[in-house]
């Protein structure tokens, strides 16, 4: 690899969700370091010590079967011997004291800032959901009350209903009825 140092960018497209944590592969920062993702593991386990199962675990083999699938993973020269390790954002920031190259400080840098990036879109992401669902019931609210208005326009719109004439002849005079004599 290049002197230069990665893109955030970058860095960012390799950080999973795996167990309720953002985590990067052995692999992916083998590959940002520079070095092998063999020597990665010896230095890890050299100081096994520094890492515990909240900075790094193991991926079981369902795990890792589903990774395959899912990120694309390939099982690279017949694939691995051992299952991938996976680590935290403080696992990250511990490699930084097992690796003392220049080169792994100043990627060390950029991963943290990775995942202060990602922190913080993801805080921004949960403040437009919160508008967001505040919108949405600050409108339901309104569509009750504009379905109230449309309904009472349409009964005043609605013309008066007429009386159905009725069958047959029927007098309507207003004057009293005829009085019928008494024939004597």
């Amino acid at each position: 690899m290049s002197k230069k140092v990665i893109p955030i960018e970058r860095i960012a497209q390799r950080i999973r969700h795996l167990r309720g944590e953002k985590v990067l592969f052995d692999s992916d920062l083998a590959q940002l370091y520079g070095v092998t993702t063999g020597n990665l593991n010896k230095a890890v386990n050299r100081n096994r010590h520094r890492f515990p199962s909240d900075f790094m675990f193991q991926l079981t083999a369902e795990e890792a079967k589903r990774l395959i699938f899912q990120f694309g993973i390939s099982k690279s020269r017949g694939g691995r011997r051992h299952m991938p390790y996976a680590f935290t954002e403080q696992g990250v920031a511990m490699l930084s004291s097992v690796l003392n190259s220049e080169r792994a400080v100043k990627v060390n840098i950029a991963i943290m800032r990775a995942f202060v990036r990602l922190r913080q879109t993801l805080e921004t992401n949960r403040e437009l959901a919160r508008n967001f669902s505040g919108l949405e019931r600050r409108v339901g609210k309104h569509d009750e009350e504009i379905a109230a208005i449309i309904e009472a326009i349409r009964q005043l719109m609605a013309p008066a209903e007429k009386p159905r004439r009725e069958i047959g002849f029927h007098v309507r005079e207003k004057m009293p009825r005829y009085r019928v004599r008494k024939r004597r």
